[in-house]
């Protein structure tokens, strides 16, 4: 029987905090690391990079999205692709549940 993860509630799962910013591994192997995030109101990631492609999906909030140059507000339903070595940034605007799935080379 083949393994699996199975959540069935992403934001219930999640306890945002009242300062800072919580993280949790959901999953990782050799293909993927799975984090779910839970930002405060007004906490942020600053620029930085990651090594390999990574997929954003804001599961509750709204949060202001730099990726590259551009800027854009996101909200719960956005969905984003990011290649590897993207410079990006996350500022929360509202309480925010966000996943973040890094794909591993060779998946």
């Amino acid at each position: 029987m083949a393994e699996y993860t199975f959540i069935d509630d992403l934001a219930a799962l999640s306890d945002i905090p009242d300062d800072g910013i919580h993280s949790r591994t959901l999953h990782n192997d050799q293909h993927c690391k799975v984090v779910l995030f839970a930002f405060a109101q007004g906490e942020e990631l600053s620029e930085h990079t990651a090594s390999m492609p990574a997929i954003l999906q804001i599961i509750t909030g709204e949060i202001r999205l730099t990726l590259g140059e551009d800027t854009s507000p996101a909200q719960a339903g956005s969905w984003v692709y990011m290649p590897a070595n993207l410079p990006h940034s996350v500022v929360a605007k509202t309480p925010t549940v966000m996943l973040l799935t890094l794909l591993k080379k060779g998946s």
